[in-house]
């Protein structure tokens, strides 16, 4: 059995979903809920000492870090690559996922913005303002790599979902949540629209996980 332990609306947790389901893979999901302090309690904490979510437990270990987690899943199960062929593209949608995983998300995460309203006494506005920022930056920067990726495709690099649309697809949905409007970016916007239509990428909603399919204390 695969368990994939996260939160609904947690961005990482969301992008292994759709990987999962991209690659045709039967999950249970158990919720930890991030606003209640649930990964920081002990049982978590003994299976990703992180505190952080997703962990994935597979074939017989654990799994962090979601794009760890996500290519072991493109090497293990390769039947619906999630990487292109060439080394020159799979290097661009790697710098594509990066500059959402490693450069946005970190910065706009909920608990960036935890330590923004305790440790440094912003108010809600200048919390907001700062996610604003940082995700504006980030998305006229993809949007001018999709724009130089060559004729428009479906998604953000050919026509096929790669690693790049599973990093996306989640950031946007963090952004609307923050009341960021994404039509400014016509790029952005068509390739997270047409991700949006694949079945892979419905399932993986977290409109349709909002209510757990298991805890972990039922598990123990």
């Amino acid at each position: 059995m695969i368990r994939l332990h996260g939160f609904y609306r947690s961005s990482a947790t969301y992008r292994v979903r759709i990987a999962l389901n991209l690659k045709a893979l039967d999950y249970v999901s158990v919720e930890h809920d991030l606003t209640q302090g649930e990964h920081r309690l002990a049982p978590y904490l003994r299976l990703n000492p992180q505190g952080l979510v997703p962990a994935l437990e597979i074939d017989g270990g654990v799994l962090t870090q979601s794009q760890a987690i996500i290519e072991y899943l493109d090497e293990v199960y390769p039947g619906v690559p999630l990487l292109p062929s060439t080394p020159r593209d799979r290097a661009r949608v790697r710098a594509l996922y990066q500059l959402i995983a490693a450069d946005t998300h970190h910065v706009t995460a909920m608990r960036v913005g935890a330590y923004l309203r305790t440790q440094q006494g912003a108010n809600e506005q200048q919390v907001r303002e700062w996610q604003h920022h940082w995700l504006s930056e980030s998305f006229s920067a993809l949007e001018a790599l999709l724009d130089s990726g060559g004729p428009a495709a479906r998604f953000a690099h050919g026509n096929q979902p790669t690693l790049a649309d599973i990093a996306l697809v989640p950031q946007v949905y963090a952004a609307r949540r923050l009341n960021l409007a994404i039509e400014p970016w016509p790029n952005l916007s068509r390739v997270v629209e047409n991700a949006l239509a694949e079945p892979a990428f419905i399932r993986a909603h977290p409109d349709n996980h909002a209510v757990p399919a298991q805890s972990l204390e039922a598990l123990t």
